[in-house]
């Protein structure tokens, strides 16, 4: 059964595919203004960065047919620009390699790609092209399902962390609540601080990061001697429902048990309405409610607590 809405995102994959391939040139009778097909050009580019391997590793990392991989290799024979070898390791198999003038053609075709690319580049500002680099590492990571395993990592800030803070709370309040950028100073006054007055034996911010790609956030700041404020709790659309949410909240109710904390209390809105669940599924509760004007909205505000000592 077709999930709603398929049909138009398989169309517009359809369409991104289309613009794609005219423009890196691959619709072209031959690649990088050679003879070679694309195809040709990728085992070429893979050769040339593996040295010697066998037809089968090449065709499963390429994922080709066993055949057309060969018939590309007897191509490549006959311009001469590969050698074999039988296998030591497994008389059936042989050894393929570049050849002195496979290697020239690998370095002329990849100067050429270079080229385009640059010529692609250059008509977008930088601004353009970092965002233009961002989406293309976002689609290979959606489509890499091998990256499905890895786990997510709950680690210390580091440097640009808090300018992530800052973007991802203001453009994803602004999209899901539409919230204006007031927000994002708040978000704005509350890094800084906790950068320039960090303690850390009492205070920590967490990112959830899986395979390099942040996936939320948490903080834990001093209210007082017995009280720690959880803040800046966000968890990114693409992790929802993966348990990133209860892993960060169960983080800091941890380090605030062994900071000596008598209490957590938070401060939401009841807009919130995930977030309100994963606080109140950890022990949070309500403990008063007001109406107020922010961020260009009227809101209900929400303080919630949670009791550290055991008993």
């Amino acid at each position: 059964m077709n999930t709603p809405g398929l049909e138009s995102r398989i169309a517009e994959v359809r369409q991104f595919n289309r613009f794609y391939t005219k423009q890196i040139g691959v619709l072209q009778e031959g690649l990088l203004r050679s003879s070679l097909s694309l195809a040709q050009v990728r085992v070429l580019f893979e050769l040339a960065n593996r040295g010697e391997t066998t037809a089968s590793e090449l065709a499963q990392e390429l994922g080709l047919d066993g055949g057309y991989l060969s018939r590309l290799l007897r191509d490549f024979d006959g311009l001469g620009v590969v050698s074999r070898r039988p296998s030591t390791a497994d008389g059936r198999q042989s050894l393929i390699a570049l050849t002195a003038s496979g290697r020239v053609l690998f370095a002329e075709l990849d100067e050429r790609a270079r080229v385009e690319i640059a010529q692609m580049l250059r008509g977008t500002s930088l601004h353009a092209q970092q965002q233009l680099i961002v989406a293309m590492q976002r689609i290979q990571r959606t489509l890499d399902h091998a990256g499905e395993s890895a786990p997510v990592v709950l680690r210390s800030h580091l440097p640009g962390d808090m300018g992530w803070v800052v973007f991802r709370h203001g453009i994803l309040y602004a999209r899901e609540y539409g919230w204006d950028e007031r927000f994002e100073a708040l978000v704005a006054q509350i890094v800084a601080a906790f950068i320039l007055e960090l303690k850390p034996d009492r205070e920590r911010c967490w990112i959830a990061e899986r395979d390099g790609e942040r996936l939320g956030c948490i903080f834990l700041v001093q209210k007082s001697e017995e009280v720690a404020q959880l803040r800046l709790f966000l968890v990114e659309p693409s992790a929802r429902g993966m348990g990133v949410g209860r892993k960060l909240i169960a983080e800091c109710i941890a380090f605030a048990r062994d900071a000596g904390y008598e209490r957590i209390t938070l401060w939401t809105n009841d807009v919130l309405v995930a977030a309100r669940h994963l606080y109140e599924e950890a022990g949070f509760v309500l403990t008063d409610s007001y109406e107020h004007e922010s961020f260009g909205k009227t809101l209900v505000a929400q303080t919630w607590e949670l009791g550290l000592r055991e008993g």
